[in-house]
């Protein structure tokens, strides 16, 4: 039986960034010279971003605290706590939105239960603590103390893809195994003011949000839509090492995200799809354009149209990471997630359906992933109506 992704969840903190409001704080922070105060209303304006979530109570910029942490409101200064601190909220903040997840998805799969997961996979880049997140969800859904247990840390934006890739690597060992895939990621955690470029534009882009998945190769329900999970490939480009990466300072995690890197998606990325598409009989020797689904990890509006251009895409196909961008923003590894859960709730044919997905991260790495659309058909065509207003609209 094909290994398929048979639920896709997410969850989000409560907090709503509103990005306009946010820019007008940073680009008021004393010690902000003019050229940064140009660059903080441009990172912000030209993000793609209209709202975006995050953990900390005290970024609604209006909440007073006798003890802020990372905001004081009535000085309207954005504060710099240390990393311990910050990684301490992690821990506090992150439990929830990996639990709520996780029950979302085996929720969603009513043929399921605990007593049926057999591996729990996390994925985490923005904090660490240990019994972890993996141990947590095991405890918080009741599930069997034998399950397995695995955690991937400090990958980046692209660790789904070698969650799922092992999820099914699980699956295939095993025909009976039922895997939960959980990535949740508080990147807001680690903003800050500063001159820096690389730290301004992630301040504009990065987010909180959470998304969980039940990989199996269990037989399908009868009325389920779902993802097989055909392939999935990993490349390094050549270049960009120094273009991207996620360090630890003192003051929280420190983003590498330099300006080169939607000219190394350009030179590369075609490159980086023909290992993904040469492993399947069907599309091997056709254009990656008879693709019709994409969901491409939202790293920045500037990475989206550098694809878009790229691969000779259309404005419809980029609708589901557009929409992922502007409504929720970059939340690291979930992103991509959220992205395709988009692509597997839109109206279907009934026909199976390709799509191929990608994501970057620090090295620079490019993941990438191949999987079919299929199940229960529904009403509609491939793209629905609203997706075609917000492709306009965009």
């Amino acid at each position: 039986m094909p290994v398929t992704l048979r639920a896709l969840e997410t969850a989000v903190p409560e907090t709503v960034l509103v990005q306009s409001a946010v820019r007008d704080v940073f680009a008021a922070q004393p010690g902000l010279t003019r050229l940064g105060q140009r660059l903080v209303a441009t990172s912000f304006d030209h993000s793609g971003i209209e709202t975006r979530y995050t953990a900390v109570e005290e970024l609604t910029l209006t909440r007073r605290s006798e003890e802020p942490v990372f905001f004081d409101a009535g000085s309207r200064c954005i504060l710099s706590p240390s990393t311990k601190v910050r990684n301490d909220i992690f821990a506090a903040k992150a439990t929830p939105l990996f639990i709520e997840a996780a029950e979302k998805a085996l929720a969603a799969c009513p043929d399921l239960g605990p007593g049926d997961i057999t591996h729990v996979v996390t994925v985490s880049c923005t904090g660490f603590f240990n019994p972890g997140p993996d141990y947590k969800i095991v405890r918080a859904l009741g599930l069997e103390p034998s399950v397995q247990r695995y955690h991937l840390g400090f990958m980046g934006c692209y660790a789904a893809f070698p969650a799922l890739r092992a999820a099914k690597s699980f699956c295939e060992a095993d025909p009976h195994a039922v895997v939960l895939v959980v990535t949740a990621e508080l990147c807001t955690l680690h903003v800050r003011s500063s001159n820096d470029p690389d730290t301004i534009m992630g301040s504009s882009l990065f987010a909180d949000g959470a998304a969980a998945a039940v990989v199996t190769a269990r037989d399908l329900p009868a009325t389920s839509t779902a993802l097989v999970l055909d392939h999935f490939e990993t490349v390094l480009t050549p270049v960009g090492e120094e273009s991207m990466a996620w360090n630890i300072g003192d003051e929280g995690f420190e983003m590498v995200l330099g300006t080169y890197v939607p000219h190394i998606i350009d030179d590369h990325i075609v490159g980086a799809l023909d290992p993904l598409l040469a492993r399947d009989a069907s599309l091997y020797g056709q254009p990656y354009r008879d693709i019709t689904h994409w969901a491409i990890h939202p790293g920045g509006r500037s990475i989206l149209d550098k694809v878009e251009a790229k691969l000779e895409l259309t404005q419809e196909q980029l609708v589901p990471a557009r929409s992922v961008l502007r409504d929720y923003g970059n939340m690291s590894s979930a992103t991509v997630m959220f992205v395709l859960k988009h692509i597997l709730e839109s109206p279907f044919g009934g026909v199976d359906e390709r799509i191929c997905s990608m994501a970057f991260g620090p090295g620079l790495t490019v993941e990438t992933g191949l999987f079919t659309k299929t199940g229960a058909a529904t009403a509609g065509t491939v793209a629905a109506p609203a997706d075609a207003a917000a492709a306009a609209a965009l």
